[in-house]
């Protein structure tokens, strides 16, 4: 009964903070993520009310299945946008800028953490600035795609926005695993290719060669049902499958094997999509299904907020030279690419502002860091990043929204639409009048 108990408290929070937040007109996002820290281990939780709310963070690592599955579910979204027709004419595009504005978000924060350590040797060291500097290429995919259902945003910005989020991931774990190897060898005075080199490039062949044969899977069972309920049910459970089997790990020999779950369900959604004709119509119902999971997903997240980070000035000035270059770093590296690769005025002035947002890729480096550099030198790492997230995943939302609205991506509701509206909400208190 607790578990239950406490979903229920957390879904339902988070749709009364919209209700809160609406007047303000911020993104139903950042009012999920408010109200999971409301609800999280320092507030509501720390009363010690059982089920009400995270008494601690262990309460909120419980839930971590459902976050999985959220992340599954919104990867294989972002993936089903990847239409071969549309990738024609914009692939070039988001492949340039994907990994150029990840590669000057490195080099900015590196170039801005070493000055910083120049200063205070004593609070920052060298392992430490470069593993960070790669934690900087992350993008979360989760909040962007809220952001653009909320507000079914469409246009040229956004047809590019996802495709490069989601090459984020894939560029992320070829530069991390890069500067963390070397990072490592610094510390322990061994390098390590093996590592550094060959295990992320087999984990995104191996996930992205996983998510297409569980694609085509997928789309050969589908032709099992005529109901398009079971095939949504088909649909569903083959995302469970997926997320289950990225988890998988094994090692031959030298070379670790794992797989990106976002990688993988991407990859299954754009196989899905691209050979099964029926993707579409079943795509639109695998989202009303999804709604509730994903707002569960962000209270969850705002839950997992470490605010202790705040009390140590260190990590808050460490913090905010982090956030203030990988922001430069990601708008100029997005804005310099974008005008390379001949994209509209809008794009160039937009688009690194949708590239903000930063959580869970960024926390699962983290995570690796702190587990893997000798000396405590990785709880540093973590703090920082979770300070980082923190500031991104509360206003990041907000800055995608402005900057998709400028594009005119995000269309203002029209006077007919406020009509009808309006008209359906008098004639409902007429009803309950009666």
């Amino acid at each position: 009964m607790g578990t239950l108990l406490t979903v229920s408290i957390a879904l339902l929070a988070g749709l009364l903070m919209t209700r809160v937040f609406k007047p303000l007109k911020l993104p139903a996002v950042t009012a999920y993520l408010i109200a999971g820290v409301l609800i999280g281990p320092y507030c509501l939780g720390a009363f010690g009310i059982e089920n009400l709310g995270f008494t601690s963070h262990s309460a909120v690592e419980a839930l971590s299945l459902i976050s999985d599955v959220a992340l599954g579910f919104i990867a294989f979204s972002i993936g089903s946008e990847f239409k071969m027709d549309e990738l024609k004419k914009i692939g070039k595009q988001a492949f340039v800028i994907g990994i150029f504005q990840a590669l000057v978000a490195t080099l900015f924060v590196d170039l801005a953490l070493l000055a910083v350590h120049m200063i205070m040797p004593d609070k920052l060291t060298v392992p430490q600035l470069l593993t960070l500097g790669a934690i900087a290429t992350a993008t979360a995919p989760a909040a962007t795609l809220m952001v653009v259902r909320q507000y079914k945003a469409k246009g040229p910005l956004t047809d590019l926005l996802l495709p490069i989020v989601a090459l984020d991931d894939a560029v992320g774990l070829i530069v991390f695993a890069i500067s963390f190897g070397i990072a490592k060898s610094l510390v322990v005075g061994q390098i390590d290719m093996v590592s550094i080199i060959v295990n992320p490039l087999v984990e995104i062949v191996c996930s992205l060669g996983l998510g297409a044969v569980m694609g085509w899977v997928l789309t050969q069972l589908e032709k099992l049902f005529n109901s398009n309920t079971n095939r949504l049910n088909l649909t569903i459970a083959f995302v469970f499958i997926t997320v289950a089997l990225s988890m998988m790990e094994f090692t031959i020999g030298a070379v670790h094997i794992s797989f990106s779950s976002l990688l993988v369900c991407m990859m299954l959604g754009t196989v899905f999509c691209n050979i099964c004709p029926l993707s579409e119509d079943l795509m639109e119902r695998a989202d009303k299904w999804t709604s509730p999971l994903f707002a569960l997903f962000f209270v969850i997240s705002g839950a997992e907020l470490e605010l202790g980070v705040f009390a140590d000035f260190a990590i808050v000035a460490i913090g905010i030279v982090y956030i203030i270059f990988r922001s430069l770093g990601k708008y100029l590296g997005s804005a310099i690419s974008a005008k390379a690769t001949k994209c509209s005025p809008e794009i160039c002035k937009y688009l690194g502002i949708t590239l903000l947002p930063q959580a869970g890729v960024a926390l699962g480096m983290c995570t690796i860091a702190a587990a893997s550099l000798p000396g405590g030198q990785g709880d540093l790492i973590r703090n920082i990043t979770l300070f980082a997230v923190l500031i991104y995943e509360l206003l990041g939302p907000l800055f995608t929204r402005m900057a998709l609205t400028a594009a005119g991506d995000i269309k203002p509701m029209s006077d007919e639409v406020k009509n009808r509206r309006q008209t359906k909400l008098n004639q409902a208190k007429l009803g309950a009048e009666k």
